[in-house]
């Protein structure tokens, strides 16, 4: 097993008390905490190399230049593509703002140019706002239409529901490869094999599974993939596109400006080679190097076992909820990582985070981004606790005991 005390003592914030108690940190679905290492390399950069990239002869231009593009063979390596092996894999990864920006570069360039009227887009009920908000304007410009796969009662997707979706007008399947709410990783591989079987492509938002699960894009197959490094212990405002050369090599630019044209005329540009072409301005460079140093640190762990310690700690969340009188857990415990959403009779969701904090326990309570999938399950909002590799089981008996407190002070 790897050693969690030596885990947690790498992590500053997890040492802050909120007023006099120890901080219990369990919001890992929304934004995961950082390690010093990750912190040290963006001080670095900043303090030993800070320049603009590609577009310099000085040494701090290149050393700037190296740093960002070893992150992109990083990125690369992470997701199965063998960058060493074969060089334009990295023809593949584009550096963006976060999940969101991605969706939207693939809804805006791609499917601007390919969605006509009548087209389908297949999305599922319970995707986050950031993989359905996109591809209604999208379809409202196009005068398109969405499909969606409905789930089953355990909040799976119903596989033969979604391959009666496809029709002659199917033009893109866009879905999460982890619920944020269920915490249920999706069958990614059958459902990329059902959308090919009917020549459609598909794209995944990997934001939540890239933090618990390794894809390996050659194996599964999927088209597009979007994710996050803040999910994964990065820096905010960085996320990664992958696509297909091919499909990417089709694409018009999602920005307009520098870096990203080969020649400018007053009257027309041309564009650069992928990946440069979707990365116009001057990029997060230093979040980039801060991501590179998280993929870092998460190799330097025994993955295998960071795993099943994760696995087990969700099983001990399950188990010990399911001691609260009074409390109902959405979704099945089969193929869950890290996340549990549940709610308490006669507590409001808001009012337990609120008491939870007062005893020093961050967890989240809302929609999640998610009210189609609240509206659906006939529920306003949910409490949501969600695990990351730091987390102990000392830290969900203070949970515990703290929501049964807050039951007897709300009733």
């Amino acid at each position: 097993m790897f050693n969690l005390k030596k885990v947690r003592s790498q992590f500053p914030l997890l040492k802050r008390k909120i007023g006099q108690n120890d901080l219990v940190y369990l919001d890992n679905a929304a934004t995961t905490q950082k390690p010093m290492a990750v912190m040290l390399a963006m001080d670095n950069f900043y303090s030993q190399n800070n320049a603009n990239i590609h577009r310099g002869i000085h040494t701090l231009s290149g050393e700037a230049t190296v740093a960002y593009e070893t992150v992109r063979e990083q990125v690369a390596e992470l997701i199965g593509l063998k960058p060493t092996v074969n060089k334009k894999a990295l023809q593949s990864i584009i550096f963006t703002s976060g999940t969101t920006d991605s969706i939207n570069m693939v809804a805006y360039s791609w499917g601007l140019k390919y969605v006509d009227e009548g087209d389908e887009i297949v999305l599922s009920v319970m995707e986050h706002h950031s993989n359905l908000v996109p591809w209604q304007l999208l379809c409202s410009l196009k005068k398109a239409r969405l499909k969606f796969i409905p789930l089953n009662p355990q909040g799976n997707f119903d596989l033969d529901a979604y391959e009666q979706l496809f029709t002659s007008k199917t033009k893109l399947v866009s879905v999460s490869a982890m619920s944020n709410v269920f915490g249920k990783l999706t069958p990614i591989e059958q459902m990329t094999t059902i959308a090919h079987n009917h020549g459609v492509p598909i794209m995944l938002d990997a934001a939540q599974a890239m933090a618990h699960e390794k894809i390996d894009v050659s194996k599964v197959d999927c088209d597009f993939m979007a994710f996050s490094a803040h999910k994964m212990l990065g820096p905010t405002g960085v996320g990664v596109l992958y696509g297909k050369p091919e499909l990417l090599q089709i694409m018009p630019p999602f920005r307009g400006g520098g870096e990203m044209i080969k020649t400018v005329d007053l009257n027309q540009s041309t564009w650069a080679d992928l990946p440069h072409k979707f990365e116009a301005g001057t990029m997060n460079i230093a979040g980039v190097v801060g991501y590179g140093a998280a993929i870092k640190y998460l190799n330097s762990l025994d993955r295998n076992a960071l795993q099943q310690y994760e696995e087990k700690l969700t099983k001990y969340v399950l188990d010990q909820l399911r001691t609260i009188d009074g409390i109902t857990i959405y979704g099945s415990d089969e193929g869950r990582c890290g996340v549990v959403s549940f709610n308490l009779d006669n507590v409001h969701c808001h009012d337990l985070a609120q008491y939870l904090d007062s005893c020093g326990i961050a967890i989240r309570a809302g929609h999640h981004c998610t009210q189609p999938l609240m509206k659906s399950l006939n529920v306003p909002a949910m409490a949501r606790v969600s695990t990351y590799i730091y987390n102990t089981h000392e830290e969900i008996n203070s949970l515990i005991s703290a929501i049964k407190q807050a039951q007897k002070f709300f009733n």
